[in-house]
């Protein structure tokens, strides 16, 4: 890639759609936090923390990313995760940023669920007056749980439903198919959340049609499976089902073994409503910059590409028409 073209996707105005902000949770923040909560983690220093950030597979990432999530135990701690995110993806030009978060991994430890949606929400709230970034906040069941776990999580989230907008669906999706988790949506969506859910990173084609049909989805995350049933791509097609692709998290989660054979190119030819997210960016390698540098130098991604990617993302957001049509003029007047 060019140095040119390296700057002119570092500047370009982004929206991400899929993003862990427990996976944010760099080395050096989550050291401090441990300290500043004196919790005994297996991490001498930021050096041993960076070394297990090394990994091999799903599973492998999942035991760190728990191991990491030990130690956020207050209010302060959840804003200060959110914010360390919000000034990074500020320095990238990312304009809209739409965050899934755990709360199981929380509660299960005894953590009030209240200093996590108060904390998460008190620093969006900050990046919205300080740094003009617009959000939303999607609340993830854990797939590798049961459903009635699930159920108690909605129900602890009622009294907070003026912040959060979703639900979505993660954790280790093999084995967890989203037909698993059918009732607990159908009680979301009566709540008034939107919904969403991974499917077709690990899993087969058939948990995309699931999360379409049972769990009635407004966008997809990953999908990158969808390949494999031509019928299903002309669905998601025809729907303009939004899927939200991170590269260098299937990267390093082996789910492609070279970014030279990502299939965003082949998703996108097939008219899919394809956009480029970090998912974990403090695990995988890199936040949005580095994720469109990557697959833009392994695809070689004309310009145009580049536009479409990111006007789907903005077309895909949970946001106002206004807000929307703010958006793209930015990106017009960038391109232009």
């Amino acid at each position: 890639m060019t140095e040119k073209m390296h700057d002119f996707i570092a500047k370009m105005p982004k929206a991400e759609l899929h993003l862990h902000i427990e996976g944010s949770f760099e080395p050096e923040l989550m050291f401090a936090i441990a300290q500043r909560n004196k919790v005994q983690t297996k991490f001498d220093s930021v050096e041993a923390v960076k070394e297990a950030y090394n990994f091999n597979n799903l599973q492998d990432f999942l035991d760190i990313y728990y191991e990491g999530a030990q130690v956020l135990l207050e209010e302060e701690d959840f804003f200060d995760l959110t914010w360390a995110y919000m000034q990074r993806i500020h320095a990238q030009n990312v304009i809209h940023t739409e965050i899934f978060f755990d709360p199981q991994t929380h509660t299960d430890r005894g953590v009030a669920f209240a200093k996590v949606i108060d904390g998460i929400s008190n620093a969006l709230h900050k990046a919205k007056h300080e740094l003009g970034i617009s959000s939303r906040l999607i609340m993830c069941f854990l797939r590798h749980l049961e459903e009635s776990e699930a159920e108690k999580t909605l129900e602890m989230a009622l009294p907070f439903k003026d912040k959060i907008y979703g639900v979505g669906l993660d954790s280790s999706e093999l084995g967890h198919p989203p037909s698993k988790f059918k009732n607990v949506f159908a009680k979301a969506i009566e709540e008034g959340f939107v919904t969403v859910a991974h499917a077709g990173e690990e899993g087969p084609a058939k948990y995309i049609w699931e999360a379409l049909d049972l769990l009635h989805i407004s966008r997809l995350d990953h999908g990158n499976r969808s390949l494999d049933d031509p019928k299903l791509m002309e669905r998601l097609a025809a729907e303009k089902m939004a899927l939200t692709v991170c590269p260098l998290s299937n990267l390093k989660l082996c789910v492609v073994d070279d970014l030279k054979d990502h299939p965003l190119r082949k998703l996108m030819q097939n008219e899919l409503k394809v956009t480029v997210n970090s998912d974990d960016p403090s695990y995988f390698g890199g936040y949005m910059n580095e994720n469109f540098w990557a697959i833009t130098d392994a695809l070689d991604l004309s310009k145009d590409e580049l536009y479409t990617l990111s006007r789907n993302a903005f077309e895909a957001s949970f946001v106002s028409d206004k807000r929307k049509k703010e958006m793209i003029e930015l990106l017009d007047n960038y391109f232009a």
